[in-house]
């Protein structure tokens, strides 16, 4: 079934709505956030302010704050047209953006990798390997049983069955 109306905000009911208890005037935190540039921001519109709105397509995506102005932050956010990305510039409210914590873990490694580094150049050592390695093999186990005699099951061999 195709929907009907081709507006502006169709399809946004429950993405511009306010969560359950979440509504009421917005928190004054939101204004009091300072955005500088290069900062990583969540787009997530507030449907209670209208003004300064991105549209529906860039709720949800995570760009990178290449202007301030007084009330509004300019966004710079990749949109895949096709086979290619194209940087979107947008100028959205305070209100619509929050800081993002996707760079948090980054920037948490690389402090801690920094630190293992200055540790092992004091001990004069070699730099243990910094790099994140994927998820190992749990190490196996030696199960240990109270029983005497343990009776193994064992499945029959294949049979034809006509």
């Amino acid at each position: 079934a195709m929907p009907h109306s081709f507006g502006y905000r169709a399809r946004t009911r429950s993405a511009f709505s306010r969560p359950f208890r979440g509504r009421g005037p917005e928190h004054l935190s939101t204004y009091l956030s300072t955005y500088k540039l290069g900062d990583f921001v969540d787009v997530k519109a507030n449907g209670a302010v209208q003004k300064g709105m991105p549209f529906k397509f860039y709720h949800g995506k995570t760009g990178r704050v290449w202007n301030v102005t007084k009330t509004s932050v300019g966004v710079e956010v990749n949109k895949t047209v096709g086979n290619r990305m194209i940087k979107k510039r947008l100028h959205i409210r305070v209100e619509h953006v929050r800081k993002s914590a996707s760079r948090q873990a980054f920037l948490d490694r690389v402090k801690e990798n920094d630190k293992k580094r200055a540790e092992a150049k004091e001990k004069k050592e070699k730099c243990p390997s910094l790099r994140r390695l994927p998820p190992q093999p749990r190490a196996g186990e030696l199960v240990k049983t109270s029983y005497d005699s343990i009776d193994f099951l064992f499945v029959p061999e294949h049979s034809e069955m006509f």
